[in-house]
Order: C-alpha cells, then sequence, then structure tokens
C-alpha cells in the first residue's frame, strides 16, 4: 500500500520536473539583455564665440599642501550647461589630462548651490541645469598636484612650480577653444618671479592680471614661477626675440657658463638660418633646474615646458646625452605647432586625436633637434655621431621590429597613455622618435645624394615649416603635402620611400642614412669619453652585449627581449648583488665582460629577483661592443655637412 502522502510527493515532484523543464525551455529561447540606451551625446564643437568672458582666478600660495586652489567666474543663460576639464592634451598626444587631481567642485550661482552631474559615460564632463535668471555662475575646485613621483609627475615644490592651465580649467562645451575667451589671474607665493608668454594686463602685489586671451592659447602658455629665477635673453636680432627663463632650486644653480650661454645663442642662430621665419611675437624656454620638480620636455607654440636635474649648468660635461632638449622642444614651434598634422588638431581640448603622422611630427623633430644641437656645438659631431649610432644599434637587438610595422607605435601615447612599458624592446611603445630620425637622416642623405649636394632635407624645412613668417595660425597638413613637398625639393618616388619605412612591416633596421653619409656602424670595446662624465647612479646600457642596462646599485632597468639576459632569466627589478665571486658594481662587470673575450668560462652572477637570490651563468664572449659611426674612406661624408655649422 503506497502512502497518500507519498503519492502526494510523487506528483509534486513530477509537476516540478515539469515546469523546470518548461522554465529550461524559456531560458534558452530568452533574447538575453538588452542594450540601455547611451547618454545624449556632447554637443560638438562648432566655430562660434562663446558670449562673454570667463575669468579664472588661481591661487598658488600653498607650498605645503601644493594643491591649486581654482575660482572661475562663466557668463550662463538658463538651460542645461556642460562643463568639459581637458582631456586630449596637445604634445601628449593622448588623453592624459589628470581628472583624477580634481577635487572639491562647488557650484553656485547668486550665492546659492547648483547641482552638478558628471556624465555616465565621459568623466570629464559635468552637466548643470542654469535656473531662469541667472546670467552667471561660480565655479570652485582645487587641482591636487602630485606630492610624490608615484602619483605622477611633481610640478609643484616649496621653490618652484610648473603651470599648465589645462589642469585648472573647465570651460564650456560646444564651441571651439580659440573661440572662448579668459581672463587669468595668478596669485603666487610672496617674492616669487614668474615667466611666461603670456602678457601680463597689471600686477597687484603677488597677484598677476594677464591680458585676455583664447581657451588655445591659454592651455599652449604655460607658467613657471620660483623663488630663484634667472632670464637670459638669446635673441639673434630685435625681431627675433627669445629668452632663456631659468627656475632652480637654489641660487648656484642658476650660474651658466660661457660655453653653455654661447652654445643656446647659437642654436636660435642656426634656428633661424634654417627656417628662415619664426611663427611667434617672442618666444620664453620655461627651464627648471630641479632635484624636486620632474623633469619635462612639452612643446608649445610660443614658448616650452623644459626641465632637467639641478646640475644641467653646473655639471655642464655630464650632460652631453640630454642636451638636445630644448633644441628638440623649439623646433616644435615649427613642426607641430605651426605647421600640424590635420587630424591631429582637434577643435577643443575633448575631441580625439589621430596621431598617425607623428613619424612627422616627432620624428622630424627628434631628427632636427640631434642637428640644431651640433650645429649649434651643443655636442660636438663625434658625440652626435656616437648618439646616432646608439639609435641604430638599439634597433639592431630590439626584435618588435619583426611584428610591428613603425606606424603602429604613434597609436602608443593613446594605448599606454604615456605609461611605461616593461618590454620595451619588444613592444617598441613610441619609436615614431627614434626611428623617425633615422628615416629622415635617411631623406636627407637621399636627397643630397641625388641632388649631387644642390638641395638637402633643410630645403624642405624652408618650404614646409618656413611659410607665413611672424605667424602663429596653425597651418595643418597631411600625407600628401609631406610628399608633394619633397618631390618639390628632389622628384624621386617619396611614396614608396616612406610606404617601405613607415607603414609596412620592416624588419631590417633603416641605417641608409649614414651609411648614404659616408659612414657604417661598427662596434668597439672602448666607451665614448662623453659618455664617462654622467655617473654610475643615471645607469649604464649592456644592451648590445648581455642585454640590459643596470642601475650602479645593481638593479636591472631594463632588460632586451630574447638577449643573453633575457634567456638567463633577468628581468626588469631584479638586482646583480655579485658577479664572479665579487660584489656588484659596473666596473666590475665591464671588467669581466672584457675578461670572457678571452675566455670560455660564462660569466657569474648573484641575482636577487622577487624572494628569490640565483646564481645565473652568462655564456657571452663578444666584448663590450659599444656602438660607433665609422668613416668610410672614399665616400662623401654628408652626415659631416649635416651637423656642421651654417
Amino acid at each position: 500500500m503506497i502512502d497518500s502522502r507519498s503519492r502526494w510527493s510523487a506528483a509534486a515532484l513530477s509537476a516540478g520536473l515539469s515546469l523546470g523543464l518548461l522554465s529550461q525551455v524559456a531560458l534558452a529561447e530568452s533574447p538575453g539583455p538588452k542594450a540601455v540606451p547611451l547618454p545624449p551625446p556632447i554637443a560638438a564643437p562648432v566655430d562660434t564665440p562663446y558670449p562673454g568672458t570667463l575669468s579664472l582666478l588661481v591661487d598658488a600660495t600653498d607650498t605645503v599642501h601644493r594643491y591649486l586652489d581654482v575660482h572661475e567666474t562663466i557668463p550662463v543663460k538658463a538651460g542645461r550647461l556642460t562643463l568639459l576639464y581637458p582631456q586630449w592634451i596637445p604634445g601628449n598626444h593622448s588623453p592624459t589630462g589628470p581628472i583624477s587631481k580634481v577635487a572639491g567642485l562647488v557650484v553656485t550661482a547668486n550665492g546659492k548651490p547648483l547641482t552638478w552631474v558628471r556624465d555616465r559615460v565621459d568623466v570629464y564632463a559635468f552637466h548643470i541645469d542654469v535656473p531662469e535668471g541667472v546670467s552667471e555662475i561660480e565655479v570652485n575646485f582645487q587641482y591636487l598636484t602630485p606630492i610624490s613621483g608615484r602619483e605622477g609627475r611633481v610640478t609643484f615644490s616649496s621653490k618652484l612650480i610648473d603651470l599648465s592651465w589645462n589642469t585648472v580649467v573647465l570651460y564650456p562645451a560646444g564651441h571651439y577653444s580659440r573661440q572662448i575667451t579668459f581672463a587669468p589671474t595668478l596669485k603666487l607665493p610672496a617674492d616669487w618671479k614668474y615667466a611666461t608668454a603670456l602678457e601680463t594686463a597689471s600686477k597687484d602685489g603677488d597677484t598677476v592680471h594677464f591680458k585676455n586671451t583664447t581657451l588655445n592659447t591659454l592651455v599652449d602658455s604655460p607658467l613657471y614661477a620660483g623663488l630663484n629665477y634667472e632670464r637670459v635673453d638669446l635673441s639673434n636680432s630685435p625681431d627675433n626675440k627669445v629668452f632663456l627663463d631659468v627656475f632652480a632650486d637654489t641660487p648656484q644653480e642658476l650660474a651658466i657658463s660661457p660655453e653653455a650661454l654661447e652654445g643656446h645663442k647659437k642654436l636660435i642662430e642656426q634656428a633661424a638660418k634654417l627656417y628662415a621665419s619664426h611663427h611667434y611675437d617672442h618666444y620664453d624656454f620655461l627651464l627648471s633646474l630641479s632635484d624636486t620638480i620632474g623633469g619635462e620636455g612639452l612643446e608649445h607654440h610660443q614658448s616650452s615646458e623644459d626641465g632637467t636635474g639641478g646640475k644641467y649648468f653646473t655639471d655642464w660635461a655630464a650632460g652631453v646625452g640630454g642636451r638636445d632638449l630644448l633644441a628638440h622642444e623649439y623646433t616644435h614651434s615649427w613642426d607641430g605647432k605651426f605647421r600640424r598634422p590635420a587630424d591631429l588638431w582637434t577643435p577643443n581640448f575633448n575631441v580625439p586625436m589621430q596621431d598617425d603622422l607623428l613619424w612627422v611630427y616627432e620624428g622630424m623633430t627628434q631628427y632636427y633637434g640631434f642637428v640644431l644641437t651640433a650645429r649649434s656645438g651643443m655636442r660636438t659631431p663625434e658625440q652626435t655621431r656616437d648618439l646616432i649610432a646608439s639609435v641604430a644599434a638599439g634597433f639592431e637587438v630590439s626584435p618588435g621590429r619583426k611584428w610591428r610595422p613603425m606606424v603602429d607605435t604613434t597609436n602608443q601615447p593613446t594605448v599606454s597613455q604615456r605609461s611605461p612599458v616593461t618590454w620595451v624592446s619588444w613592444q617598441r611603445p613610441e619609436d615614431y622618435y627614434t626611428e623617425g630620425l633615422l628615416i629622415w637622416l635617411d631623406a636627407d642623405t637621399k636627397i643630397r645624394e641625388l641632388s649631387n649636394g644642390q638641395k638637402s632635407l633643410d630645403d624642405f624645412a624652408k618650404l614646409f615649416y618656413g611659410i607665413d613668417n611672424g605667424s602663429y595660425i596653425t597651418k595643418t597638413y597631411t600625407l600628401d603635402d609631406v610628399i608633394a613637398t619633397l618631390n618639390t625639393v628632389q622628384p624621386y618616388d617619396w611614396k614608396t620611400f616612406l610606404q617601405t619605412r613607415v607603414y609596412d612591416l620592416h624588419a631590417e633596421v633603416p641605417e641608409n642614412g649614414f651609411t648614404q653619409g659616408g659612414y657604417k656602424l661598427t662596434y668597439t670595446d672602448k666607451q665614448p669619453e662623453w659618455q664617462k662624465h654622467g655617473g654610475e647612479a643615471r645607469g649604464s646600457s649592456f644592451s648590445t652585449s648581455l642585454g640590459f642596462s643596470v642601475m650602479g646599485d645593481g638593479n636591472i632597468a631594463g632588460v632586451w627581449w630574447d638577449s643573453v639576459a633575457f634567456k638567463a632569466g633577468i628581468v626588469p627589478g631584479a638586482q646583480i648583488v655579485g658577479i664572479n665571486g665579487e660584489s656588484f658594481s659596473v666596473d666590475k662587470l665591464r671588467a669581466a665582460i672584457l675578461a670572457s673575450e678571452k675566455s670560455t668560462d660564462p660569466i657569474k652572477l648573484v641575482v636577487k629577483r622577487d624572494d628569490q637570490v640565483l646564481n645565473l651563468s652568462l655564456d657571452y664572449h663578444g666584448g663590450l661592443r659599444y656602438p660607433h659611426l665609422e668613416r668610410v674612406d672614399g665616400t662623401p661624408a654628408r652626415l659631416d655637412d649635416i651637423l656642421a655649422a651654417k
């Protein structure tokens, strides 16, 4: 006999199974989630004036907490207003606007708070409903500058500041940046001096009022200020006013030697001879010499942000490797600011940039930065050739070119937003700079070869960048414009020349520039004398031998992909603590590499990697392999001609 409760349980179980099967069928036939509509798009910029002038007051007096207090007064009308924080920063070529450093945002009208709402998709946009009867709003916030390098580049210390205006503005959406007018004011700490390309309207104690200017010019006109300041006149003529505005941690670091001063003055002379024009009213090198403020190199039309260590002048011999900084950024006044790729120029600072022509914008600038540094005497021709050799040698041991065409590296500023990568030789993050240098050297020597020395890339520079003398209204260009101007200088199949070197996968290192220039790449065990002045604390590269670079304390800064070190298990961040039974030093490492040339014994390293201490053997016997350009007898010395002062 079956109990009635059992019969009921069986029936319930059967019904449950049936329902379960029906549910599975229903789930299988369900279309799944549906997309939620995106918020309405931000108003696209149009080339019409924004009504009224925006006032901007930046208080930079808190040198302890190092934040900037911002107050804006913005003329408005009733309705929906969208304010934008600059996202795509010129010169960074990427969406690196430091929105994460903005805090304390408060909006008021007639003394009453207004609610702001951040856009759900575009975090750089803030929406505000402006009530009837309101003609202006007050916007207050703080920009929290990085206190340490872990947070980003340090720009504010107790001694000086590098103020980028894009960090301290919110501006109305819907208009070109050149159609939005600002009245900027800056309050500085007591006794601080300042320099900027902006024009001063008046001063009231430590408060500086600047003349009204458009948003695009404001963002393009950074300001340096500090306690220790020296202005040096580098002008080569009354109508070409150029100044070196130096700010330092200490007064002693402002002392410039006659040799260094002469080199900086000749840089201006040589640039004037190269371009036969200028595109500024006056140009200011804003130069910070500091071991607390982060280094910088950022171009602007009538100035540049330049930052290096405190010993730039006082230990002049140690700085050969970085002496092209000013020449590079100065060249950008022509290449990048006055002439700019059409798809890289944007109507405001929240429209995405397209970087595909950075191999012209940055690559040719890198080339002429090297050339002008040599022509001005800030580097000798031999030092310049050594650096070109190092560039080529670096590519010879970097296999990333086997998979990534050079043009794709122009996407890297957006891909990584200028953050470091671990495997530089494999990822080839921004090779458009230095490979661009080699490609434009190739083009220069090819023009000289085809024209029997009658023409050069300098003629291209005059035609392309030297137009409209005195104008600083940006003139855009396309790849076709570059090719057409090259053909005007010297007829040739420049389209194929650039296609194979830039756009196609090109495993071979582009060394034609110096081979056509009368040199060949060689390797020796002799380190160039000028390289010995830098100090081991800055690091030493053994990329062409063991395949790593190392700091003076043994910390591994970089490892080249598929190198001897890579195969042995050495990684960036590891530390060499011993070598051949002795404690580590860079000199001992060099000696061990030299000794290995005459021995079959491996180089034995003790390496700390994470929490492991490893005994590694590197079976290498090829010597130090310092790259060098060696003159080829009987060939035209075109590279010598390129580097010679005009």
